[in-house]
């Protein structure tokens, strides 16, 4: 795929009202428009291991004398914890790893968008055979998740609409690759997991689904950064979700190609990627007053059973460009 067939929307993309709004004069006042480099993080998932693939973020940076470096994270929290100290400028996590960074001490994330909620990307799973038919049916189980992750939240909300709590079950922190095979092995009996891990669990092992997000979580996913970074440097900010949301229409338009994509770069059938993108929602946009009080409400929900450290306000750490 070349990289004309790849953006054939851009000169539409410039003018969205987002991006409007976003390259303001106002916007920039005061700030520096380049860094010398600027490094993101990413999953092995998504639109930004394909915009790490054609190169185009590179070009734009190359023409302000930049550079780009990316850096690989298995989910969320780890890849938060590392924007929090400096090491990482720019990255995308579910919903609630950014609660959990937010909450760190001296913590600097600050929201920059959103994507849309894909509720139908989280899922809550056994094996086949097992003879667990609902989530009730789930107390006294063991149920792996990765800590902090979205899908740590996705199960305390299945539990609750169920009647259960955490207290009511045995909850194994597991990365996903290990949750898996822990699964498979039988040493737990559940697994909470978001895509593209779902639907490669849904294909390759048949496993049932007792429930998705559908009516539970949101599961949006964010883009944040450190609140220096955007305050110094929002013309590259705009210039990192312009290429994102090029990105999201690509593959929104073109799911089967760009599931042989992702396919290659994760090493799994692209069978099991177009069914985790077909039920993805995309483009980049500004964190709403219903996003974030969608995102205050898990961070009450996390204190209120203690798994949070100390309140957050959801609001404080998002970024208003238009403000500025």
């Amino acid at each position: 795929m070349n990289n004309k067939s790849f953006f054939p929307w851009g000169r539409l993309l410039k003018m969205t009202v987002i991006l409007a709004a976003v390259m303001t004069n106002a916007a920039f006042a005061g700030g520096e428009s380049w860094p010398k480099e600027v490094s993101l993080g990413y999953q092995k998932y998504g639109p930004l291991i394909i915009l790490k693939s054609t190169g185009e973020l590179e070009k734009r940076l190359q023409e302000k004398g930049g550079t780009v470096k990316w850096a690989e994270f298995q989910f969320g929290p780890p890849m938060l914890e590392a924007l929090n100290v400096g090491s990482l400028d720019f990255a995308v996590t579910g919903e609630t790893p950014p609660v959990f960074a937010q909450a760190a001490k001296g913590s600097p994330l600050t929201y920059v968008a959103n994507e849309p909620a894909s509720p139908q990307g989280e899922g809550l799973v056994v094996k086949a055979d097992s003879n667990i038919k609902t989530v009730a049916d789930l107390k006294g189980k063991k149920i792996a998740a990765a800590k902090g992750s979205n899908s740590h939240f996705f199960l305390i909300q299945a539990l609750a609409k169920a009647g259960l709590t955490l207290d009511d079950i045995s909850f194994i922190s597991l990365a996903p690759a290990d949750a898996r095979a822990a699964l498979e092995r039988g040493d737990v009996d559940a697994w909470s997991i978001w895509d593209y891990f779902y639907a490669a669990a849904e294909i390759q092992l048949g496993v049932r689904t007792l429930t998705n997000g559908e009516g539970i979580v949101n599961n949006y996913a964010f883009y944040t950064s450190r609140r220096d970074f955007v305050e110094k440097y929002p013309e590259l900010i705009a210039v990192v979700l312009e290429e994102v949301r090029k990105t999201d229409l690509w593959v929104k338009n073109n799911p089967a190609e760009a599931a042989e994509k992702l396919a290659a770069n994760i090493g799994v059938d692209a069978k099991i990627v177009e069914k985790a993108l077909r039920r993805s929602e995309y483009g980049p946009q500004p964190l709403k007053p219903e996003v974030i009080t969608a995102q205050q409400k898990i961070a009450d929900t996390l204190l209120g059973i203690k798994l949070l450290p100390k309140p957050v306000k959801v609001e404080e750490a998002v970024w208003h460009p238009k403000d500025k």
